[in-house]
């Protein structure tokens, strides 16, 4: 029921007074802090249910999550929060803006009409993403009807069937792509966001155009199927240079150069074998690796020189940049011994050519097929504008 005019202004002062209580509790442990713009207007305050309400009439709440600059990359960020289980039920937006004389890209959510209840929920997305940025804002109902359109419009620009494919592209613009979809599965790697240690860190922008750079020639001078390339390194490391495989240990006839010994018994060793680098490449799977490029006819002097593998394989002194060649020297040999049949080679890749992993292939498949998607996309979304803008 609604509140007298004096009782009304009473609930509000309380309201504040617990609002403020509420902020610095949750500010005391939460790393993102609540901000709010002011509002014109006192917002209409209710008990229901014997609980307080605080509502704005004729508008929205919203949280301001993030601003990106690009995008490719800000659709990936929409796209990807979108799906995530702790947005199921609220619409997420996707909505440019002309910020100076530059176009930006803020993804928004909806909150629910009571400025008390939003603003937990406002903690726990900064809690939970801490890539996020979350900001209240107070939006006029009119104004979150554009917005939604603008959203709407964007998923139908990425979900239209594009007609630009990825092997008729410059290597340039491909290359400008894959930095987006690299940068964009660092950011959004789980252990980041759950901050399992050893907390990785997401690449920057020179990191991921690096990085983008080699995986672009490596797949060119290999022939390797770019998005699936791309695929294994999302589900190996999400391109992060982070051990994996710890402890894993393997029994051999003989030590090595580098090999870290565990046990002996008989004429037999028991080493170390975790994996190293965005690749995942188990010590013994390096060695074999080594082997092929020792033996393969391939002109190695195409390549730039800090993809060129040394002669002598140093295994605890390898740089780590050059491991993308031999990553994709591996794949390529799984793709050779398995005729051309991807699937089976990219299970390979992890599981070994014994034992191909499935659910491992399926995981990459995904990866792949979406990677390829939204690169596509964008590539067919700037033929458009540009063919748009020569008509002018």
């Amino acid at each position: 029921m609604k509140t007298t005019r004096l009782s009304r202004i009473l609930i509000v002062a309380i309201a504040v007074a617990a609002a403020l209580a509420a902020t610095w509790a949750l500010n005391h442990y939460s790393p993102k802090p609540l901000q709010i713009p002011p509002h014109n207007g006192l917002p209409e305050t209710f008990v229901e249910d014997g609980r307080l309400v605080v509502r704005t009439p004729g508008s929205t709440l919203i949280a301001d999550l993030a601003r990106y600059d690009d995008e490719l990359f800000a659709y990936m960020m929409f796209d990807y929060l979108r799906s995530r289980p702790t947005f199921a039920g609220s619409q997420v937006l996707l909505v440019p803006a002309l910020e100076g004389e530059a176009l930006a890209y803020r993804i928004k959510v909806l909150l629910p009409n009571d400025v008390l209840a939003a603003m937990p929920r406002l903690y726990d997305l900064g809690h939970q993403f801490p890539f996020l940025t979350p900001v209240m804002l107070v939006v006029d109902d009119r104004l979150v009807k554009i917005q939604r359109q603008q959203t709407d419009a964007f998923v139908r620009a990425y979900s239209f069937p594009a007609y630009t494919k990825l092997e008729h592209l410059a290597t340039e613009e491909v290359v400008a792509y894959a930095r987006r979809f690299i940068r964009f599965k660092s950011n959004t790697d789980p252990r980041i966001r759950r901050q399992i240690e050893p907390v990785p860190h997401p690449l920057s922008q020179e990191e991921a155009q690096s990085l983008a750079e080699d995986i672009v020639t490596i797949a060119e001078f290999y022939q390797l199927p770019l998005e699936f390339f791309l695929g294994i390194g999302a589900m190996e490391n999400n391109y992060m240079n982070v051990k994996g495989d710890l402890g894993n240990a393997i029994w051999k006839r003989r030590a090595e150069s580098g090999d870290i010994i565990l046990r002996r018994s008989g004429s037999r060793v028991l080493v170390l074998n975790e994996s190293e680098g965005l690749w995942q490449i188990g010590r013994e799977t390096l060695r074999y690796v080594h082997r092929l490029y020792v033996q393969d006819k391939r002109d190695y002097s195409r390549l730039p020189d800090h993809l060129r593998p040394p002669r002598e394989l140093d295994v605890e002194g390898l740089d780590k940049v050059v491991l993308t060649t031999y990553a994709g020297l591996l794949f390529r040999n799984l793709l050779d011994r398995f005729d051309g049949d991807v699937g089976t080679a990219v299970g390979a890749y992890n599981g070994g050519p014994g034992n191909p992993n499935a659910k491992y292939e399926a995981g990459v498949e995904v990866v792949a097929r979406y990677a390829r998607r939204v690169m596509e996309q964008a590539a067919a979304l700037r033929s458009q504008r540009v063919a748009s803008e020569l008509q002018r």
